[in-house]
Order: C-alpha cells, then structure tokens, then sequence
C-alpha cells in the first residue's frame, strides 16, 4: 500500500500540535510511545526505520508493534550508511524535534549528536530518553524496563514480602518514561514559542522509576527506616480485612476495603459469620489488623464459592469497598469505557480492524476520526523523500539502488 493510499501526502490528523514535525529513531515502548502521543495530537512523526531491524517488536506487520506506532509515518534509511546520515540532517533542517530512546552512544557515533544538528536547525528541540542518562558510570549501559524497575526499588516495594520480588509483571518504567517524554517534548515546546530557542533533554528512565517512590526514599533519608513490601497489607491503610480474594471461575479475584465498625458488620452478615461481629479481637480496624490472616482464610473461602461480579454486587450494595480484578476480556466490555469512547477501531492493511485503547484525554467530540493504523515499513518514503526533501525519482532510486535507503 503507497502512502497515498493510507496516510496521504498532507497531515495525517488536525490535533492541536498539527505543524510539528518529529524525527522519530525510537524502538520497543518508551520512546515510540512518547511519539505516539505526541501523534495522537497531530504532529507529524516520522520513524525511521529499515529493513534490518523492522523485526520481532518492531516488525510492522505485528500487534505490538500497531499498538505503540499509530498516526505516524514510517520512512526507511540505513544509518550504517554515511549517505544515509546526511539524509537524516536534511530532516532534521526540517524537524522540530528529534527523539531517540538509544544508549547515549549511538547518535553520536553516528555524527548526529545535538551540537551536530543544531548546525541545521538553530532551535531544534532533542530529546535522548536513554536507559541511564547521557552521563555517569552506567550512561552505556543498555537497559529495558524490568530492570530498570528492579534498579529503582519499583520491584520490591510492589512485592508481597521480602521473599518474592515478583514486582509490576509488566514494563510500567517504560509507560511512565513515555509520559515523561511527551511531558518533556511539550515543556519544550512551549519554551521555544516563548523564547525562541531550542533545547536539550535528557532524559534517564532509571531517574524516571525512581520519581515513583518518593515516600520511600523519605523513610530512608527522614527516618532512617528501610522501607519494606507490604503486598496487600499497607500500614497507612486505615483499613481490615483489607486484601485481594479469589472468585469462582478460573483466574477470577475481587478485591475488599472494610473500613470501619458498621461494613464489618455488614461483611460478617453476608459471608455468614455471625460469631465475628461479636468477637472482642475483631472490634476495631487496629484489632482486625492484628488477625488478618485468619480473616482472609475465612473471607477467601467464602468468596471462592461465588463469581466475583456476585460478590461485589453484594459488598458494595451493604456500602462495603469492592471490585473485580478486571482482566483484558472484562476491559474491553467495560460499560464507563464504552460509554467514552474509550476504544478506538482502526483499518491495518495487513492486520485488519484493529481495536485500541484512544487517549483518556478529552478534548472534543470524534476527535480521533482522522487517527491512522501503525504504518507499513517504508511506506511514506515517497511523500518524505520527494515531496518534503524534494528528491527527483532518479535520486531516490540511486538510494535505494546502493542500499541508502532500505
């Protein structure tokens, strides 16, 4: 599919930052999707890609790769190539920002550290959203998520106990250096339209997880205490049996908030434990605290004989805390995100409908009406490299002749 059968020669949707211009060399999750905010809102994102290493994660025609790169172009250039790095400073010339998410060795290797191209573009805005940071020992050091989690202290203090640093189960230090990211891109931005100069941003996703337990580290440094995982039994929670209880079904769990004398003895008469609601060890939230492990056996067995939409139905119509613990399937049924708009359906040339999640921002109504599929590799080098950069055919062919672009 040409680029003008998907996303056109003009702009791929009318957002609020439509006129900004992104050249895009980010892979895997924090920096594509960064841009992909940035798209949602309609700058123009260009990623650079080829065919070496459109695979795996960053295969076009794959899940992962649909979900983190709509509503951007993709153009393909070999940077192992010396021509393809004087082509990359024509698109910087006519760039706003430039964003990679590499170790900090990679753009400079290639002479495209920000001194370089700020030679063709006086108030280029570059972002490096590097695992470490651009300086100190470890600034080389390749990193993904998990480990940056477990560097950052994310890992155990979202543990059940000292004993089982299971942590998130999912890259959350990605997610959140992607929100820093367009953070930072938009602070710049708006700095540039005051001042009229660019900037440089480094950006440490290490430093980004860390941001994330402030609490903690004021334990350390305030009271000398090591903070310590508390799985499902936070001491600052005013509240008991306060936990997580399996449901019927396979994989099925609610989670329950027993906040005061009046719920506990509404929960007693649910799960039938009339002889609870008198004991003396469980009067109060700091005695209940004290016998948790009883309450979530007794508790737990009465939940696992029943579905856990039931079970909440029940809870929270006695005025007690609860909920289900929603998998993909329930999520994508949910009435409040259905109702909102929540789910956006976009046309794949190759994958088809595709179904994903749209921005929890609001602005105005069918706002994602112009938003685009992930694109196919190389599918907007036309439109780049001959209607932006003005190449003739014949150039563009003599590129993709010597393996330039690819």
């Amino acid at each position: 599919m040409t680029s003008d059968d998907n996303h056109g020669d003009g702009m791929l949707n009318k957002g609020m930052l439509n006129g900004v211009r992104i050249l895009d060399f980010t892979r895997l999750l924090a920096g594509p999707y960064a841009t992909r905010i940035l798209a949602d809102f309609g700058a123009e994102v260009i990623k650079v890609q080829s065919k070496k290493i459109a695979k795996g994660a960053e295969s076009n025609i794959g899940g992962y790769f649909s979900t983190w790169n709509r509503n951007k172009r993709s153009i393909t250039l070999n940077m192992d190539h010396p021509e393809a790095r004087e082509i990359a400073l024509k698109l910087t010339a006519i760039s706003d920002i430039v964003i990679d998410n590499f170790s900090p060795r990679v753009m400079s290797n290639w002479g495209l550290g920000y001194e370089r191209l700020r030679t063709v573009k006086s108030d280029l805005i570059m972002i490096e959203m590097s695992g470490m940071g651009q300086t100190g020992p470890w600034k080389n050091f390749v990193a993904f998520g998990p480990t940056l989690q477990a560097l950052g202290g994310l890992t155990h203090l979202t543990s059940y106990d000292t004993g089982s640093p299971i942590g998130p189960g999912y890259a959350h230090a990605d997610h959140v250096a992607g929100l820093y990211g367009a953070l930072a891109a938009l602070a710049a931005l708006a700095y540039r339209d005051r001042t009229g100069l660019g900037r440089y941003i480094d950006l440490s996703e290490y430093e980004a997880v860390c941001t994330l337990i402030g609490p903690a580290l004021l334990e350390v440094i305030g009271n000398q205490n090591n903070p310590l995982p508390q799985g499902n039994k936070p001491a600052n929670i005013p509240a008991a049996p306060y936990g997580c209880y399996r449901c019927q079904g396979k994989d099925r769990w609610c989670v329950i908030a027993v906040f005061d004398d009046k719920q506990w003895q509404a929960l007693c008469h649910i799960i039938d434990r009339p002889d609870w609601a008198e004991e003396e060890r469980f009067s109060g939230v700091v005695e209940r605290k004290g016998h948790m492990e009883e309450m979530d056996r007794g508790i737990g067995q009465w939940t696992s004989r029943h579905k856990a939409e039931t079970v909440v139905s029940l809870l929270q119509g006695a005025g007690i805390q609860a909920g289900v613990v929603q998998n993909a399937q329930d999520l994508a049924n949910d009435p409040q995100l259905k109702a909102r708009d929540f789910y956006v359906q976009l046309d794949h040339p190759v994958l088809g409908k595709t179904i994903g999640d749209g921005s929890p921002i609001k602005l105005k109504k069918n706002e994602t009406k112009d938003w685009k599929a992930a694109p196919l590799l190389g599918q907007d080098n036309r439109y780049v490299y001959t209607t932006l950069l003005g190449f003739t055919d014949s150039q563009l062919a003599s590129y993709e002749k010597k393996g330039v672009i690819i």
